[in-house]
């Protein structure tokens, strides 16, 4: 069944959605107290897990597209954000969604770094705000190993991926409030298993992260009901031949488990949710498009950090619209929490971007969006305003693209070849340099 996404939904997507067995029962409408708030709307944030533009329907990059036809009805139901900016890997990316911090302040910066628990977490601090929200954190977690984290960082229940990936999506470790067990369900079907339960308990305004691991590695073919690639071998010299057919069909299984979520959702609820969907971060170079290989997941460069983003739902008026505003991950921290009406609209490293939702024009944009990634004996760094990029890497090389000419980033401005600097790019450079410095300050 494909989802038709009404104006009035708001749709905040992790990335990957799972089957559920059963339908979620109704929210009563009666006199009875049980019926949601509806100045109070539900949030859904669908995480996907190494989604880059090249492989997300609706962007110009990339020539080969999933078919996702839930996500492509949220975006011709809401908006397509074009400048959004993860980290390059997916760690460091949901710390900062967590904290609303770049990753240098809470020393979350690459895979394997570990948040600390006295960091102050969304969902802590929407308690903290006298919230009426109850909230859940499902599927991949990866900003610790300790299976108690999501609950000591104050997530009202975790059940999912607690490590970065699985060997196997359908032998791997689901933890669920602390306790560990295995599971032998396929990961993308269970973690929507998990939300459609979670979901249909809820008898107060909701916000719901839902983490899939989809379409991370290891390249697999999923069920068939799930995807739209056809018939294709599933031996894994074919998977190594030709990876790319098999990442598109886990993103078609993500897409047909979401919609499968969302339907299991009563007209009221879909009526009153936002709903969020992005990648963490860029696509894997084994499958990447347009991007050079070296230049995608894991790099600073465009392709491991300009990440998709669509939203539609309760409250989002722009429809089949385009957005160019400049967006960090830490963003999602103040949005949520101006979405639930607490009255927080900056924070920390954290904007509300809110206000795009009825219109293109906000007081609240930024001039620069910042990013990050730990290297082995330091980290690469990079920054930009609404025309151009600057890098500067670990061993103290730099780069400078004009990304409103070359948005591929070709050639790199500060290449002897392309020296000296024009007037303008020059004090542009100049102008980066010293917003990067006033960040670290």
């Amino acid at each position: 069944m494909i989802l038709k996404i009404r104006p009035v939904y708001l749709l905040i997507l992790l990335i990957t959605f799972s089957c559920a067995d059963d339908a979620i029962e109704s929210v009563d409408s009666g006199d009875d107290g049980m019926s949601q708030n509806m100045d109070s709307p539900n949030i859904l944030l669908i995480i996907a897990d190494d989604m880059g533009l090249d492989a997300t329907p609706g962007y110009n990059i990339g020539s080969i597209k999933p078919n996702m036809p839930n996500l492509q009805n949220m975006i011709s139901g809401g908006i397509r954000f074009n400048n959004l900016w993860s980290y390059p890997e997916c760690t460091p990316t949901r710390a900062s969604i967590l904290t609303g911090k770049y990753g240098f302040r809470t020393n979350v910066l690459k895979v394997g770094d570990d948040l600390s628990i006295s960091e102050t977490s969304l969902q802590k601090h929407l308690d903290n705000n006298s919230s009426s929200y109850k909230h859940a954190v499902i599927g991949k977690w990866h900003v610790s190993s300790n299976p108690n984290h999501p609950i000591d960082m104050g997530v009202g229940y975790y059940a999912g991926l607690i490590n970065g990936g699985v060997q196997s999506y359908t032998n791997w470790n689901l933890t669920e409030n602390g306790i560990t067990t295995s599971s032998n369900e396929y990961t993308t079907t269970k973690f929507t298993d998990l939300a459609i339960d979670w979901v249909g308990n809820q008898t107060q305004p909701w916000f719901l992260w839902l983490a899939y691991n989809a379409p991370h590695t290891p390249f697999h073919l999923p069920p068939n009901n799930l995807h739209f690639q056809g018939s294709l071998p599933s031996d894994q010299a074919s998977i190594d031949a030709n990876p790319l057919p098999y990442y598109l069909a886990m993103l078609e299984a993500m897409d047909t488990e979401m919609g499968r979520l969302i339907n299991s959702m009563t007209q009221e609820e879909r009526d009153n949710t936002v709903f969020i969907f992005i990648g963490d971060n860029g696509t894997p170079n084994q499958v990447v498009q347009e991007y050079a290989s070296q230049r995608a997941k894991g790099s600073v460069y465009q392709g491991g950090v300009n990440v998709p983003m669509i939203i539609a739902g309760k409250d989002v008026t722009r429809m089949s619209q385009t957005e160019d505003a400049l967006i960090n991950t830490t963003d999602l921290f103040a949005t949520i929490a101006d979405i639930a009406g607490i009255g927080t609209t900056e924070i920390n490293d954290s904007k509300s971007f809110k206000e795009l939702f009825i219109s293109s024009n906000s007081s609240n944009l930024r001039e620069y969006t910042y990013t990050e990634i730990g290297r082995d004996i330091g980290s690469d760094y990079t920054i930009r305003n609404s025309t151009h990029k600057y890098i500067v890497f670990e061993d103290g090389s730099e780069a400078l693209y004009d990304l409103s000419d070359n948005p591929l980033e070709n050639p790199n401005l500060l290449n002897a070849n392309q020296l000296p600097l024009s007037d303008e790019d020059s004090a542009t450079k100049d102008e980066l340099v010293s917003k990067l410095l006033e960040i670290h300050q």
